[in-house]
């Protein structure tokens, strides 16, 4: 397997995880049903060094903590390239097209510095 050093795009994290999945032999188990389940549960787990704090703001939390969030979100982010990986999503354009739409929704003359959905501006 390649140095996780070396990556430096989304592809070549791909690349790794396809490499680190198959080598195990885990394929058989990625569905995108259990890729979408398995990317929720890290997901809730993410949220469980905030459950607690105060204000929720970064200084709150030990040099441990910010270790388990990163440990956390790396989760994430490898399920959900697992998932766009098995239903052939380009994450990249995935996201420029829902920020193109997001700005529609929420037009920056309209909604600045207010946190109200779309629904509750109008």
């Amino acid at each position: 397997m390649s140095n996780p050093k070396s990556i430096d795009d989304l592809g070549a994290v791909r690349d790794l995880v396809r490499t680190f999945v198959s080598e195990r032999d885990w394929e058989q188990f990625h569905t995108p049903k259990n890729l979408a389940t398995a990317l929720s549960v890290e997901a809730a787990e993410l949220l469980e060094p905030f459950q607690w704090l105060t204000s929720g703001n970064a200084d709150e939390l030990s040099d441990e903590k910010q270790t388990e969030i990163r440990h956390e979100m790396a989760d994430v982010f490898l399920y959900l390239i697992m998932l766009a990986d098995k239903l052939d999503v380009d994450l990249i354009e995935a996201a420029k097209e829902k920020i193109t739409l997001n700005a529609r929704k929420y037009p920056a003359d309209k909604v600045r510095g207010d946190s109200r959905k779309s629904t509750e501006y109008k």
